[in-house]
């Protein structure tokens, strides 16, 4: 981690089906934090799905709604934040996040998430022919942009909670070495 971080937040990345959204209520829940999912509140805001908005708009407009959420959470204090796949993606939304987040990824396989995600419907990156080719395919170009993160986790065998207790500890490792 970067020296003179205020680590006041808790930042998850990682791809689709990493489990951002369980451990990220559970870690939040545990630390008494506010949680706060990106895709969640860019959705509110926008009064429409991701979904609609990819279709509607296309993926950049979309980028850009998260690159506007990502400059306002500077702002927040004791929240976890549970980022879209994508978000890191974009190397200012990752330098934001580590200016008051620890940046934790949550990492599984390719085919690991396929088997948590191949029933959703409200992916819209999944509408593919070969949905199992494309999310190889994004893993391997976001791969590089999730490695920035502070600490890497993966999530293929262990249960939510065990993933949540070593979040919690990384960050009150992280914070104490912050004082």
């Amino acid at each position: 981690m970067q020296s003179g971080r205020r680590i006041v937040n808790i930042a998850l990345i990682g791809f689709m089906g990493a489990g951002k959204t369980s451990v990220g209520r559970l870690v939040a829940e545990q630390l008494r934090f506010d949680y706060l999912d990106t895709d969640e509140l860019i959705q509110s805001r926008a009064g429409r799905t991701i979904a609609e908005i990819f279709q509607a708009d296309g993926e950049p407009a979309f980028r850009a709604l998260e690159r506007n959420i990502v400059a306002e959470l500077a702002g927040r204090v004791g929240t976890v934040i549970a980022t879209g796949g994508g978000l890191p993606a974009d190397p200012a939304n990752l330098a934001s996040l580590k200016t008051h987040a620890l940046v934790v990824c949550l990492w599984a396989s390719p085919e690991k998430i396929w088997e948590r995600v191949r029933n959703q419907t409200h992916r819209p990156l999944l509408n593919d022919p070969e949905p199992q080719v494309k999310i190889r395919e994004l893993l391997a170009a976001r791969g590089p942009f999730y490695r920035q993160a502070d600490v890497l986790l993966n999530t293929e065998m262990r249960s939510i909670r065990e993933v949540a207790q070593q979040v919690v500890l990384q960050f009150r490792l992280g914070a104490s070495h912050r004082k």
